[in-house]
């Protein structure tokens, strides 16, 4: 861990010193969030503590819902006594098309602007077949929490990203979604891995997403459709292939809202403070 602290300081130092001699202003200056999935494992073992990490870190901005060893109205409680909020939670697809009450109602309890579903039930090949009963669903959900001043977004996992006419299954889904109900959360390291470039999906689609994850991966892994790889391919901001200054101007550039963490290697608790440390070193 001292070695850890040593190259954040390291890093924070270089930002600082690069910053006010070129005057430049730093890059990223939104509120530093987490995805809850990031401490699944601690969460179970003890809630409390967990978010006395998240906050010593600095994090003011959670992805939630709570997690289930704790009934939500307790984990509220807890975010507020900490200063941290929610802006957004995640629900489960075939959960949310079958009852969106129930998240509408969990939502409003967290005080969150956005629900966000990360995964489209597929075989082991994502078809146009998925996308269209994807877009179907979205459209009824999302006008259904659009009512009830939520925000629906999709978060891309790189298998959309499949070929489909003159373009991928995801630009099929973002062009027959209606904007006025449905938009979306860039996973900047699923889009990587699916072979787009987060940067240029972005600007493309500039006005529909709201929200991103923060996350990086090894420089050895090749990219693919699945929408899966090892938790340990995932590295700490800066360290792996992805070109995040230029995705992070972009996600200024279209209004971004919102930021969150979600690193999901074994290795988080080291690596999120290098993270932290890259992101206010831009």
């Amino acid at each position: 861990m001292k070695k850890t602290a040593l190259v954040c300081e390291i890093l924070l130092l270089f930002g600082w010193v690069s910053a006010i001699g070129q005057g430049k202003k730093p890059l990223f200056i939104a509120p530093i969030g987490v995805q809850a999935y990031t401490y699944r494992n601690s969460f179970p073992i003890n809630v409390a503590t967990t978010l006395d990490t998240i906050k010593s870190l600095g994090i003011t901005e959670m992805e939630g819902p709570n997690p289930k060893n704790i009934a939500p109205e307790d984990f509220k409680k807890m975010l507020n006594e900490r200063g941290i909020s929610m802006p957004s939670m995640g629900a489960d697809y075939g959960e949310i098309t079958k009852d969106p009450e129930q998240f509408i109602k969990l939502a409003k309890l967290f005080g969150c602007k956005y629900i966000m579903v990360a995964w489209i039930p597929h075989g082991k090949t994502f078809t146009i077949d998925d996308a269209i009963k994807a877009v179907d669903d979205f459209n009824q959900v999302g006008k259904t929490l659009s009512e009830n001043g939520i925000t629906l977004c999709y978060h891309d996992h790189g298998y959309e990203l499949g070929p489909y006419e003159d373009g991928t299954l995801f630009d099929y889904i973002v062009k027959n979604t209606d904007p006025k109900y449905v938009s979306f959360e860039m996973d900047m390291m699923w889009t990587f891995h699916g072979g787009a470039d987060p940067a240029k999906l972005l600007y493309k689609y500039k006005g529909r997403w709201k929200l991103m994850h923060l996350k990086d991966i090894s420089k050895d892994v090749a990219n693919d459709l699945t929408g899966g790889t090892d938790t340990k391919n995932d590295v700490a901001l800066g360290t792996g292939q992805i070109n995040i200054p230029e995705v992070l101007k972009a996600a200024k550039a279209v209004g971004i809202k919102h930021y969150f963490i979600e690193d999901e290697s074994p290795n988080h608790a080291e690596q999120i403070p290098v993270t932290i440390a890259y992101l206010k070193s831009l």
